[in-house]
């Protein structure tokens, strides 16, 4: 991906068509969640930069306990905007250790700060190899990122 297409490369970090991509981070396309292997085994997840535009500014937030167990595929929080609800599903299964409490409060945080403050859950997972093979990272988060944004003709902007 070179300037050439309109993408910037930053050390840790692509951006195309204004939306973020951290190339830290391990993401599905499809649900436009992205997730973070912690030092402590545990999993971070949140909405991307992409998920954060198509969804609107966030008005209402409902994250899983703590204790809960999550099945792949199965709904750790749901959000809501004036235009859009809906679930933001497991795709690492596993036990949720902590919620955001910033984002019950204060929702659109993930749309001014999606990595960063607007994290969702924590996980601890129970079978994370198995899990992260149906994730992409690095380069190959890029070229399917890309794909995303050109088909649905995304340009992404911090809701304030």
């Amino acid at each position: 991906m070179g300037l050439s297409d309109g993408a910037v490369q930053h050390t840790n970090e692509w951006e195309y068509n204004g939306c973020v991509v951290p190339l830290d981070l391990y993401y599905d396309i499809e649900t436009q969640t992205w997730f973070k292997i912690n030092e402590d085994g545990t999993v971070t997840m949140g909405l991307t930069d992409v998920g954060q535009v198509r969804a609107g500014r966030l008005l209402h937030a409902r994250i899983k306990e703590p204790g809960k167990y999550i099945k792949k595929g199965k709904p750790v929080a749901s959000l809501e905007s004036g235009k859009w609800a809906g679930p933001i599903n497991a795709i690492i299964e596993g036990e949720v250790v902590e919620r955001n409490e910033k984002v019950l409060e204060q929702p659109d945080i993930i749309n001014y700060d999606p990595y960063g403050e607007g994290w969702v859950a924590k996980l601890k997972p129970s079978d994370l190899e198995r899990d992260l093979k149906d994730l992409v990272t690095g380069q190959k988060a890029i070229e399917e990122m890309k794909k995303y944004i050109d088909e649905w003709d995304i340009v992404c902007m911090r809701c304030t």
